[in-house]
This record gives structure tokens, C-alpha cells and sequence, in this order.
């Protein structure tokens, strides 16, 4: 083992990890990535197809749609969960009861509806912040007298139209609307961790602590009234079924189950003050970065968030910074858009201003010069520490909506270098096994190079300067609007989470 890998140790596995009075981690978990909406899917498909009477599906989504496919000839979304529910599997959902409008709303209704009338339960939770969303996204698949079978996911893939892409990149044909630069099927590149192992149950318990709280999960008036009852949805949710004991020990991973939790009136019973382990665990790794922070990200805004890398890299003169973000926002109008460019902007003047060339954006494109959507929220430092989960490095998913996040530690590193050279393989256009991938020393050398090269998928990424006056206006829709701070109000105006 070398000198940078030693330092991943069990032993010191809790210098990356946060205390565990804050948070709980887990020995001998297996954790593989899902990178791509298809191979999650098809993995879903999978595990719940072989689900029997007896065994249990607890899910939360931001979105879901009934008709979207898991693969190109098999079932709907609505398809596998109901016949899931025929077949004697008590399913439990928790789906974001979105704003009133363009969103989430209806669709929710109907795949809430497809779990009630097939003998599980769903429910439509709007207990977040004014302007907040439920934006988790975990699977728990439980499996009675198979627990050597459970199975978790997490990530940020939802069950919804634009997701089934693969690393082809020519989108899903259920196509979202997006800015139309991105085409009529925009690609759209996306990931899920698959956990097995005992952190299976910390997940269970996001969704528990979710599902037990006694605050109403909707506000009471006639119009929300009508739409419960379309979505069948029990007045009095039903208790959660007695507990099952964590599944066994099943590979080698070490892993803490992170949150962001708003804090809000009335407080989550779980969380008073709200929670805020994603920032501060990101905060943690970024102080011990020493060689590279790896980032793909579908935002990448605000100053308060890149104030902890821009520390990093004033405090590491060989530290790198590479992030990986949407070439285009999903809505890129005269009103949607400058918000997002400001914050994002931010993030680069800081970012920029601390490290010069050790800190780049890119973004990317299929093999038709088409604009691929980043979705994907993954973080890798020093091939050591590595996330994927549903948060974005902004203000909002690190205080203001709820987020869950899978952080893992490999004793070898293994885990977190094969995902980094895995994505940047497929980025750069290169073998997996070419040996710059592995190396480094200077890795933003090696991304620069590939910049723009054939069969290389990344470009360069500088977001826009606004002028000052559309400033004067994108700068408060911006903080209000796009990323506003969920913190207590003792926090906010400091850089402490």
C-alpha cells in the first residue's frame, strides 16, 4: 500500500468520516456505483422483480412518473410497483407533494395513487420550508428471512421521464422539457450508489424518521383534501411494520449515511434546529484534501459553498480542483437564467481568485456535439473519500431541502479510484486501463489536453459575466429564489454549518 492510500486505514477511517454521536457510520458495507439512469433502472427492475410476498420496498422521490419505462420493452414505473404490491410486498412511499404548478404535483398524485390502489401505502409530504422541496431519493428493498438480500440505493436518479439514459449519451426517448439546446431527447448523465451491507438500515432509518413524524404531512384545505383523495391517500398513515435486524457484514467498505435538513416551523421531531451533515462532512474532506477534488455537480453556486474549497486551495499549493456541471441551465431564459449564471459565477470568481489554473469547469458533450444535461452529484477527494447522493454544492441542498447522501471510505481507496477513473475515462475519452488516469501528479494537465480532442467529451466551462445592471436584479432572486439559506438564524451571515 502506498503512502496515500495509507492514510485510509480503518483506523483512521474516522478522520474522514464526521464523529458518530453526529452521525453513525458503518463497517463492512459494498457499495457499487450506478452511473447512468439505464443501468439503474435496469438494476431496480431487477431487485424488485424478485421481490416475494412478505418482503418490503420503502422509496422516496422528488418525482415520479408512471409511464416512464426501466427499460426500453419492460414495465412502467407504475407497472413494477403494483405488481410489487399484488404479490403480497408491502410498499411504502414518500413522495414530495410539490408546489401548485409546472412541477411535480400531478405526477406524484398518480404514482402515489398506483401504490395506494395496488395495497401499499404513499404519502404526499410537504413538510419543508416555504419555496423547499423534498428532493431525497433513496430505494430500501428488505427481504423477509433473506437478509444477505437487502439492498439500498441512493443517489439522484428519479423515477422520471429523461432519466433512462446511458453512456451512449443520445437521451431518454420519454423526454423531459428541457432548454432546447440539449435537443429534442437531451442526454443526461446521472448516478446512484447501491449499498449492501449494514448501512442498508441507516438508510431505513431516513425514511422512518420521515414517515413517524406526526406533523401533517399537507396543509389542511378543501383543495389538498380533493387531491389526497384522488391519490388515495390515508387520512392516518399506518405504523411502520416492527423493525428487522441490520442485514450482515457484505464487503469492505466503510459508510456514513448523510442529511440536510431545513430548519422550520414546526421543527422535525429529529431534527429541531434542522441538519446539516452534508456540509459539514463535505467541509471536513475539503480541509483534508491534498492532490484533487473531483466534482460533478448540476449547479456548482454559491460563494459561501466554494469558501471551503477556496480555503483548500489557498491552503494546498498542489491541490487541484475539477468540476464537471451542465453546459446550459434547464431553463435558460431571460428571467430563469441570470439568477443561476450569478450564482454560479460566485462560485468561479472565488474559486478562480484562490487557486488560478488549479481550479476548472467542464462540461460535456455526446458524439454528436450535443450538450449533455450533468444531473449527477458525485464528489472524489485524494482517491480517499467519495459521495454520491441527491445534494448539489449550493446553499439550498446544504441547508434549505431535505437531501440524503452516501459518503464512503475504501481502506485501499479502491472504491473511490475506480469510480474517478471510471467517469474520467468515459469524460476524456480514453481506456479505462490508460495509466494517466491514475496519475495525479498534475491531473488537471491531463484535462486540459483532452479539452476539445477527439473522441474527448469535455470542454471547457466559463460561466458568463452578468452586466451590472442585470445584476442589480439576479443577485436577489438569486438568494431568495434559486438558493436560499435553510439555516437557524444564529448561523446565517456566518460560514459555519
Amino acid at each position: 500500500m502506498d503512502d496515500h492510500h495509507r492514510g485510509c486505514e480503518p483506523e483512521r477511517v474516522s478522520e474522514w468520516f464526521l464523529p458518530p454521536a453526529e452521525r453513525p457510520w458503518t463497517s463492512g458495507n459494498l457499495v457499487v456505483p450506478r452511473v447512468h439512469g439505464a443501468d439503474y433502472f435496469a438494476r431496480i427492475l431487477e431487485v424488485i422483480g424478485a421481490t416475494r410476498a412478505g418482503d418490503r420496498i420503502f422509496l422516496t422521490d422528488w418525482r415520479g412518473d408512471c409511464d416512464e419505462r426501466l427499460t426500453e420493452d419492460g414495465p412502467t414505473v407504475a407497472e413494477l410497483l403494483s405488481a410489487a404490491g399484488r404479490r403480497g410486498v408491502e410498499v411504502r412511499a414518500l413522495l414530495w407533494r410539490s408546489h401548485p404548478g409546472p412541477l411535480n404535483a400531478e405526477e406524484n398524485d398518480h404514482v402515489g395513487a398506483v401504490i395506494n390502489e395496488s395495497g401499499g401505502e404513499a404519502l404526499l409530504d410537504e413538510r419543508v420550508r416555504r419555496g423547499g422541496s423534498h428532493h431525497q431519493k433513496l430505494f430500501v428493498v428488505r427481504r423477509k428471512g433473506r437478509p444477505q438480500d437487502d439492498v439500498a440505493f441512493v443517489g439522484g436518479i428519479d423515477l422520471c421521464h429523461g432519466r433512462r439514459d446511458d453512456a451512449a449519451h443520445e437521451g431518454d426517448p420519454q423526454a423531459p422539457p428541457l432548454d432546447e439546446r440539449y435537443g429534442e431527447t437531451p442526454p443526461w448523465h446521472d448516478a446512484m450508489a447501491e449499498i449492501r451491507g449494514p448501512a442498508v438500515a441507516h438508510v431505513l432509518d431516513t425514511f422512518a424518521e420521515r414517515w413517524d413524524d406526526p406533523t401533517p404531512v399537507d396543509h389542511r384545505n378543501p383543495y389538498r383534501a380533493v387531491l389526497h383523495r384522488l391519490a388515495r391517500m390515508p387520512r392516518h398513515p399506518e405504523d411502520l411494520p416492527e423493525r428487522w435486524d441490520p442485514p450482515p457484514e457484505a464487503g469492505p467498505h466503510q459508510v456514513q449515511i448523510l442529511r440536510t435538513y431545513p430548519a422550520k416551523r414546526p421543527p422535525y421531531p429529529f431534527a429541531p434546529e434542522g441538519e446539516r451533515s452534508i456540509a459539514r462532512a463535505y467541509s471536513r474532506a475539503f480541509e483534508r484534501a491534498r492532490r484533487v477534488v473531483y466534482i460533478e455537480d448540476q449547479y456548482f453556486w454559491s460563494a459561501l459553498v466554494a469558501t471551503t474549497l477556496a480555503e483548500a486551495l489557498r491552503r494546498e499549493p498542489e491541490l487541484h480542483v475539477i468540476a464537471v456541471v451542465p453546459r446550459y441551465p434547464e431553463e435558460d431564459n431571460r428571467i430563469s437564467g441570470p439568477p443561476m449564471m450569478y450564482g454560479q459565477r460566485l462560485a468561479w470568481d472565488r474559486l478562480r481568485e484562490a487557486g488560478g489554473d488549479r481550479f476548472a469547469m467542464f462540461d460535456l458533450e455526446n458524439a454528436a456535439g450535443t450538450p449533455i444535461y450533468v444531473h449527477a452529484k458525485v464528489c472524489v477527494v485524494d482517491d480517499e473519500w467519495m459521495t454520491i447522493g441527491s445534494d448539489n454544492l449550493n446553499l439550498r441542498s446544504w441547508t434549505h431541502d431535505s437531501e440524503l447522501t452516501c459518503a464512503v471510505v475504501d481502506p485501499d481507496g479502491a472504491l473511490p479510484r475506480s469510480t474517478r477513473t471510471s467517469l474520467w475515462a468515459e469524460h476524456l475519452g480514453l481506456p479505462p486501463d490508460d495509466p494517466r488516469l491514475s496519475d495525479l501528479s498534475d491531473p488537471m494537465a491531463l484535462w486540459v489536453e483532452r479539452a476539445g480532442a477527439p473522441g474527448s467529451r469535455i470542454r471547457h466551462h466559463v460561466p458568463p459575466a452578468l452586466s451590472a445592471r442585470t445584476r442589480l436584479w439576479a443577485r436577489p432572486a438569486y438568494h431568495a429564489l434559486y438558493d436560499p439559506d435553510g439555516r437557524p438564524r444564529k448561523l446565517r451571515g456566518t460560514e459555519r454549518f
